[in-house]
């Protein structure tokens, strides 16, 4: 009777999301023992392994940040359309505020870092603390389970969807040294395609994921973040506002496990190799160090709740369902952790390897003071 109720209980985790968070959380663990360890540059010779053939011969860390995030994306995506057209953001209002919410999630923090940093040789980083890491941040709302209203997953995914398309955006304008607009033409051609198949009633998934491959491919090689395929596919996939299942449906369905059990991990290992220096601890309490940390604490958290206080102030947008301002509060302390985008950022924002060093482990101090303080605070607050 006791093995039946043990499985019994296993099963209710499984099902509950929560264990994909867990899996995050081991293998952001392990990645740090093998970084600072003997082990270190054979998982790095590992990582920087190409894999592929021809013009798609690539590393597989780059197979894992931009081909299987694009998958992320994807179906993260595909929420955010169902939710706009059936759910919480079917609205004007409910749709909007986590618009306003990401941008002022993307100022304020900028506006915190260049206040530490003008005249420094650090100046440049100021991108950094603009990004929420998506899958991390989706991690801890899945790890909360149902002690937080549900509408908060869509209203987080919506904000760091909005937030990594402006990060996008500000690596191809202030970061990127050269786009390719004769590929960019391209992965437009391919969403006008992708767009009229929608239009004209195709609901067959193969007649849009095979050109959502090429769309991928002419973005990645675009010099824009391949990831953004994933998001702009997502919107062209048919849904309905009845119970009939879409195939919307059926594919937010098929990927939700192997993205949470699967590619969220294996993306946690990947990219949490960070190398501790001694260095690092004096350079949390430099111009660059404080700038981050401070950027997306406390940015993040004032400017998240701050804007969306606005908006509803204002009567542009309204709260999500069941939340309260502790929630939004908790959301934008969520919001704080950068992650994978801001150290992406860091790396094209500096040349010099202290500087590189230094901003990686601000950034992870902070997305871990960000994600601790945020699962804590959230956890302690009740449904309205």
């Amino acid at each position: 009777m006791a093995k039946l109720i043990n499985l019994e209980v296993f099963k209710r985790f499984f099902r509950s999301g929560q264990v994909g968070g867990f899996l995050l959380l081991i293998c952001v663990t392990i990645s740090l023992i093998i970084a600072n360890s003997a082990s270190k540059e054979s998982f790095e010779t590992f990582l920087t392994t190409k894999l592929g053939f021809g013009a798609v011969n690539y590393s597989i860390l780059a197979w894992i940040n931009d081909a299987l995030m694009a998958i992320f994306f994807l179906l993260v995506g595909l929420e955010i359309k169902r939710e706009l057209v059936e759910g919480e953001l079917s609205s004007v209002k409910s749709a909007s505020l986590p618009v306003v919410a990401a941008l002022g999630g993307m100022f304020i923090p900028a506006l915190f870092y260049i206040l530490f940093n003008k005249g420094e040789a650090s100046a440049s980083g100021w991108g950094i603390p603009m990004a929420t890491d998506i899958a991390f941040a989706l991690a801890i709302i899945a790890m909360l389970g149902k002690s937080i209203p549900s509408s908060l997953k869509i209203f987080l995914a919506a904000l760091a969807i909005v937030d990594d398309l402006g990060a996008i955006l500000v690596i191809a304008i202030f970061y990127t040294k050269q786009i390719h607009f004769e590929y960019l033409a391209m992965a437009g051609g391919i969403l006008v395609l992708l767009a009229l198949m929608n239009y004209f009633g195709v609901k067959k998934l193969v007649f849009y994921l095979i050109p959502g491959i090429f769309l991928w491919y002419f973005i990645h090689h675009s010099g824009i973040h391949a990831t953004i395929a994933g998001v702009l596919l997502a919107f062209t996939i048919p849904t309905n506002n009845t119970n009939a299942e879409s195939p919307l449906e059926k594919l937010e369905h098929f990927l939700t496990r192997p993205v949470n059990y699967i590619i969220m991990p294996i993306f946690a290992l990947a990219n949490t190799n960070i190398t501790f220096q001694k260095e690092m601890l004096a350079g949390l309490a430099s111009p660059l160090g404080l700038g981050i940390i401070i950027g997306l604490f406390a940015g993040k958290t004032i400017g998240v709740t701050l804007f969306s206080w606005l908006a509803v102030k204002l009567k542009w947008a309204n709260l999500p369902t069941g939340a309260g301002w502790k929630h939004v509060l908790g959301l934008g302390m969520l919001s704080g952790i950068g992650f994978t985008m801001s150290i992406f950022i860091a790396l094209l924002s500096f040349s010099d390897a202290l500087h590189i060093s230094e901003a990686k482990f601000a950034i992870l101090t902070a997305s871990v003071l960000s994600g601790v303080v945020g699962f804590v605070f959230l956890k302690s607050v009740k449904k309205v």
